[in-house]
């Protein structure tokens, strides 16, 4: 089914590109790019995104082939259309030296197993978490927001090796978290041809 964009959108992405040119970037970084840049009214955010063409198109795969989605909070959660998102932090519990943010990430992974899309756009320990478990995950989104951690743990995740989208400054959270993987929602799936 395709997605019905509204003439508010339309218009919208037609001004970001007049202010900011995205045609050097492969289409789904391009994608992520805009959707991101869209979602914050940033445009700083192309300069400050990391990405990796290759990584998001097997990403762009495993979604569009059913792997589960895992958002660190219902905000972010709330922010991805068309797909479900797994998100426990509800059922979390803080203790000594493991948030809840920590927590609801070992939950969700006990749900999901390997192969999902993480998305995290609040908590700093919810990637860090994440980090240290053996997630075996398709692509994770790390784009939590502030001061206390979450430029550290973006670069954390980049120096992991793990298939990744993050941004080298403290800015992010659930609105350019949810939109970078509602890009990869929206962009058509190229069949292959016999």
């Amino acid at each position: 089914m395709n997605r019905v964009v509204h003439p508010i959108e339309q218009e919208s992405f037609r001004r970001l590109r007049s202010r900011l040119d995205t045609s050097h970037f492969a289409p789904l970084s391009r994608a992520v790019v805009e959707r991101v840049v869209h979602s914050s009214a940033d445009l700083a955010y192309a300069d400050d995104l990391v990405l990796d063409e290759e990584q998001l198109v097997r990403a762009h795969a495993a979604l569009h082939a059913g792997a589960p989605v895992v958002a660190d909070v219902e905000m972010v959660a709330a922010g991805i259309t068309r797909r479900a998102a797994v998100c426990r932090l509800k059922d979390a519990r803080s203790a000594p030296g493991l948030t809840r943010s920590a927590h609801a990430v070992r939950l969700a992974l006990e749900e999901v197993g390997p192969g999902a899309l993480w998305v995290i756009g609040c908590a700093p320990t919810a990637l860090e978490e994440l980090l240290t478990l053996d997630a075996g995950p398709a692509l994770v989104i790390g784009l939590p927001v502030g001061f206390v951690g979450a430029a550290e743990s973006k670069a954390a995740l980049r120096e992991s090796g793990l298939p990744a989208v993050s941004n080298v400054s403290e800015k992010g959270g659930s609105a350019v978290a949810a939109a970078a993987l509602n890009a990869l929602l929206y962009h058509p799936v190229v069949k292959e041809t016999p």
